[in-house]
């Protein structure tokens, strides 16, 4: 919605002409209250846009201030609202918790005023603090970061909140209302996520299009240069703008389906992974099981059975490190830079 009435059509044009859209098609954006217009809105329902998330990550202006993200609650509010008033019936929020200056009293008023609004769904992400690879973070004190133990009390005034309200959790960082699609996946235990986040739809292939953007195509991933003279450049000599990409190996395509499970249903089917891979998943997976016993299963946070792994209610809140035992490429860096963000 940085685009112009104009720029969206067109956009949606030529995508629209290039592929088929199946009836009923869930068709999502995100949109910036802070510049989406009401004209905007009422042109996008009109094309066809019929889920519509929005950034909020907190509503405390000292936070907000702090991160360079000005929104006030009744510019989310506005919009909100105007989108109820068009008819759309999915709308999700955005937070993010361990941010500069979040206190435990400051979030819980910011999840209080969200649900003044009640969105259908909710993502309540963690803070990745990592200097190292964004350059705009240097600027950050790590003092103004709230502690770990306060950053996951945070996580846990959200779940309090949310739940209390009528929400479910969905995977690692998501709620929905109990009536939504994505809770009713998660119940049945056919939820799955891509780049994009959790979704309803299993897809074998995604093309991302535009600057940054990451696409899943025929077992390897590719993502576009973040530039956007480099990805002109590259469109105007008829090439395919893809900065780096990565193919993965059996081994991998393996781990992803265990790792997806996990994080999505809280629950892994062995015999279901075994059946599709053809392996044993015990001698396959001796070490990580290993691993997983001796550190979230000793907490409590897994149960297992020869045919099943459960994530407990409790290890919901740790799925991240339930996952590690399976990562393969935590291990290999182990000891190097830190390369990846905390899980708290």
């Amino acid at each position: 919605t940085y685009l112009s009435l104009e720029d969206i059509e067109r956009v949606w044009r030529m995508f629209s002409e290039r592929f088929t859209f199946e009836p009923g098609a869930e068709i999502a954006i995100e949109v910036d209250p802070r510049v989406t217009t009401h004209r905007q809105a009422e042109l996008l329902t009109t094309l066809g846009f019929n889920r519509f998330s929005m950034g909020v990550q907190d509503f405390d202006p000292t936070v907000q201030e702090a991160v360079n993200r000005y929104q006030t609650f009744n510019q989310t509010k506005d919009l909100h609202e105007y989108l109820r008033g068009l008819g759309i019936e999915s709308v999700n929020f955005d937070f993010i918790y361990g941010l500069p200056h979040q206190s435990a009293a400051s979030f819980r008023r910011t999840i209080e005023l969200a649900l003044e609004l009640r969105p259908d769904r909710v993502a309540v992400y963690s803070y990745a603090f990592v200097p190292w690879i964004k350059a705009h973070q240097k600027q950050i004190r790590i003092e103004d970061l709230p502690p770990r133990d306060v950053k996951l009390d945070l996580f846990g005034i959200a779940h309090e909140l949310f739940t209390g309200a009528g929400y479910e959790q969905i995977g690692m960082d998501h709620f929905a209302l109990s009536t939504d699609s994505l809770a009713k996946a998660a119940r049945e235990h056919t939820l799955f996520r891509n780049f994009m986040g959790y979704t309803t739809h299993p897809a074998k292939d995604s093309v991302g299009f535009g600057v940054s953007s990451i696409g899943d195509l025929g077992g390897a991933f590719a993502q576009n240069t973040k530039k956007l003279n480099r990805y002109r450049d590259a469109l105007d000599k008829g090439l395919p703008p893809i900065e780096r990409g990565f193919e993965r190996s059996k081994d991998d395509e393996i781990r992803r389906d265990v790792i997806q499970s996990l994080m999505c249903n809280f629950h892994l089917d062995i015999r279901a992974v075994e059946r599709t891979h053809g392996i044993d998943f015990a001698g396959t997976f001796a070490e990580s099981l290993r691993e997983m016993d001796e550190g979230p299963g000793s907490h409590g946070f897994v149960t297992r059975t020869p045919d099943a792994i459960e994530v407990t209610e409790s290890g919901r809140l740790f799925v991240r490190n339930v996952c590690m035992a399976f990562d393969a490429y935590l291990k290999r860096h182990e000891g190097e830079k830190q390369l990846f963000s905390r899980t708290v």
